[in-house]
């Protein structure tokens, strides 16, 4: 098999795997699959459940996209690429639990080649996972760091460190000078040393998000809340929206290059509200998120100091 068709084939494995895992863990609903196609080339499979036991949605789409000229979003940091042939596969989900002491997760893993003429085609991987919690446990983050630097160890000291960076730093709302939560691993142009290196780093992170978040959903879903916390919950799933939507390169890209618009959407949350200039209470449990989570901390190094 060529490049693309080997991450084609570990990508559909790890939408299969993730589905089976959700549905497990929430244990009252069930994914619906909605396949489609592309007017443009390409395809994919949306896989969404809604109303579950734990979660208020949860959807994981696949996409195979191909066309005649690679959209800006994804030519921005490549201009060199602009207007030349491309196909993209990846695998992306964002998790809405009903729970405000469960966090919100998203995860996104990626493979993008381009034609380039008279050359060898051009390729690179992206992804990672974040997470963004409303009512955050410090144990929770620390551990969702440690699988995330476990799965970064065998590729290098500083990969980590790094990765982690440019998570802080892209899931970063700038109109409101906030992260967006407490982050986790960012990683996109990645094309060193070789392939298979840089696949197996895809499949290492991949491999590793249910073993960060399952943990944090099992020890908070029982966790008593009230009409105060659902509030809160929905006010700061206005931030998630606020990115998606402005910041967001996944969004942008498949908006860009003509994708389903129900599928690109699906990570925004079925349920949202805004409230004008409101600010926690001081001292409150809604002020800790602001004060001593939404920056970036060297959650691992603190712990271990």
């Amino acid at each position: 098999m060529n490049q693309l068709d080997v991450v084609k084939d570990y990508l559909l494995s790890l939408q299969n795997r993730i589905v089976s895992e959700l549905e497990h863990l929430d244990g009252g609903a069930s994914f619906l699959e909605d396949s489609w196609t592309r007017e443009g080339g390409g395809g994919g499979c949306s896989r969404v459940l809604r109303n579950g036991g734990v979660f208020e949605q949860a959807g994981v789409n696949f996409s195979h996209v191909f066309g005649s000229e690679l959209p800006p979003s994804a030519s921005k940091t490549r201009p060199e690429l602009a207007g030349q042939a491309f196909q993209a596969v990846g695998v992306s989900l964002v998790l809405h639990p009903h729970n405000p002491y469960i966090p919100t997760t998203h995860a996104n893993f990626r493979f993008f080649t381009a034609a380039v003429e008279d050359e060898n085609p051009v390729w690179w991987f992206g992804g990672g996972y974040d997470l963004t919690p409303y009512y955050p446990f410090h144990e929770d983050v620390v551990e969702w760091h440690s699988h995330a630097k476990s799965a970064c160890d065998p590729f290098g000291d500083d990969c980590y460190t790094r990765y982690k960076k440019c998570c802080d730093e892209y899931f970063f709302l700038k109109h409101r000078n906030e992260t967006r939560g407490v982050g986790g691993l960012f990683f996109d142009d990645l094309n060193e040393p070789d392939f298979d290196s840089s696949f197996a780093f895809l499949q290492s992170t991949g491999d590793s998000f249910m073993s960060a978040y399952v943990p944090i959903v099992k020890r908070r879903e029982k966790h008593p809340f009230g009409e105060r916390q659902r509030d809160f919950q929905l006010y700061r799933r206005g931030r998630y929206v606020e990115f998606n939507l402005i910041y967001d390169r996944g969004t942008i890209f498949g908006l860009q290059s003509g994708g389903r618009t129900e599928s690109i959407l699906m990570s925004l949350p079925p349920k949202v509200r805004w409230e004008y200039d409101w600010h926690p209470e001081p001292g409150s449990p809604e002020a800790v998120l602001y004060s001593d989570y939404l920056r970036p901390r060297d959650w691992l190094g603190e712990a271990n100091g």
